[in-house]
C-alpha cells in the first residue's frame, strides 16, 4: 500500500498536471491580449454609464480590453463636460487612445468660427477623426442634403487644417429612394469631397438597408477609413425605419464580419469600433465583452 507521504506526492503531482493540462487533458489556450488587436468602442454604446460615472466607466472599458475610443459627448469645447486635455489624460492613463468623436453639425449650418472651436477642441483631445453621426428626420430631403454636404465640406477643410479627418456615419435612411434618387449614392458620395470627408460605414445599418458592404468597397475604393461593427439577429428585407431591436453583440448574429474585414484594404479601412444602439438590451458591459471576445478570437484571427 502507498504510504501517506507517497500518496501526498502523487496527489500534488496530479494536481499540478491538471493545472497545466486543464480539465480535458489538453493544454489551455493562451490568454488573449485583447488590447493588442486595437479594437475600438463607440461610447454611445454605454451612454447611460458614461452619464453616471465617466472615470469608473472608462476603467471598465479598459479592463474589458478595448484599446481605442470613439466619443459621443461633445458640447461647447468639452467632452462629457470635461476639458479636452483632462479627458485625454484620463483615457491615456488607462492604456487607451481616443481616435474619434461623433459631433453633430445641424442642418441650419455652422459658422466657421464655431467649426474652428470644434476643430481646436478635437485637436487638443488628440483625436484623428471627427464624425457627423446623424441627420434629423425633417432634414432628409434632397435640398437639405445638398446644403448640409456643402457645409460638411467646409467643416472638413477646417478640420484638415489642424490634422483631423472629418467623416460621415450612415444609418439606413440614406438608401431610401427619394423621387428616384438614392441619396447615399447620388448625393453623398459624389458631392462629398473625398479628401475632406471619409465614410464611417455602419455595417448593421447598411445591411438593414439591403446593401452589400463589399460591393460598396469595390465601387468606392479607399473611401471607408472607419467601420462600425454592429451585428443583427435576423436578415430581414430592406426597410428604412429606425429599428434597433434587432441589434446584438458582434459575432452573435448573421453579419459575416470576417469576410468584410478581409476586404479592408479595398475599403481603405484603418479602424473598427464596436457599437450597440440598444446598450446591450440593458446589459451594456456584458454585451461589449461578448463583442470583443468574438472579434479577438474568431474575426480578426
Amino acid at each position: 500500500m502507498t504510504n501517506r507521504r507517497d500518496f501526498l506526492k502523487i496527489s500534488a503531482a496530479g494536481s499540478i498536471g491538471m493545472m497545466v493540462l486543464g480539465a480535458t487533458g489538453c493544454a489551455p489556450a493562451a490568454v488573449v491580449d485583447r488590447k493588442s488587436f486595437g479594437v475600438g468602442l463607440q461610447l454611445y454604446t454605454i451612454r447611460d454609464a458614461m452619464a453616471a460615472d465617466v472615470p469608473g466607466t472608462l476603467k471598465k472599458v479598459s479592463d474589458i480590453g478595448f484599446k481605442n475610443l470613439e466619443l459621443a459627448g461633445y458640447a461647447d469645447g468639452k467632452f462629457y463636460g470635461i476639458a479636452p486635455a483632462e479627458f485625454k489624460k484620463m483615457v491615456n492613463d488607462l492604456g487607451m487612445d481616443i481616435l474619434s468623436s461623433h459631433t453633430q453639425v445641424e442642418a441650419a449650418g455652422i459658422t466657421m468660427d464655431n467649426a474652428k472651436i470644434m476643430a481646436d477642441a478635437h485637436a487638443a483631445l488628440g483625436a484623428k477623426y471627427c464624425v457627423q453621426p446623424w441627420v434629423n428626420e425633417p432634414d432628409r430631403n434632397i435640398e437639405t442634403y445638398k446644403k448640409m454636404i456643402a457645409d460638411w465640406n467646409q467643416v472638413g477643410k477646417i478640420m484638415k487644417e489642424v490634422g483631423i479627418q472629418f467623416a460621415y456615419h450612415n444609418h439606413n435612411f440614406e438608401f431610401a429612394t427619394i423621387d428616384g434618387i438614392v441619396p447615399y449614392y447620388d448625393i453623398f458620395m459624389p458631392e462629398m469631397d473625398k479628401d475632406l470627408i471619409t465614410m464611417e460605414l455602419d455595417l448593421f445599418w447598411i445591411s438593414k438597408a439591403g446593401q452589400d458592404p463589399i460591393a460598396m468597397f469595390n465601387k468606392y475604393p479607399g473611401r471607408f477609413q472607419l467601420l462600425h461593427f454592429k451585428d443583427m439577429k435576423t436578415n430581414q428585407p430592406p426597410f428604412f425605419e429606425v429599428i434597433k431591436d434587432d441589434v446584438c453583440s458582434v459575432g452573435e448574429g448573421v453579419i459575416d464580419f470576417k469576410k468584410i474585414w478581409a476586404a479592408k484594404d479595398v475599403a481603405g479601412a484603418k479602424y473598427l469600433f464596436v457599437e450597440d444602439d440598444n446598450q446591450g438590451n440593458g446589459k451594456p458591459f456584458e454585451g461589449i465583452d461578448t463583442s470583443i471576445k468574438n472579434i479577438t478570437t474568431k474575426i480578426l484571427v
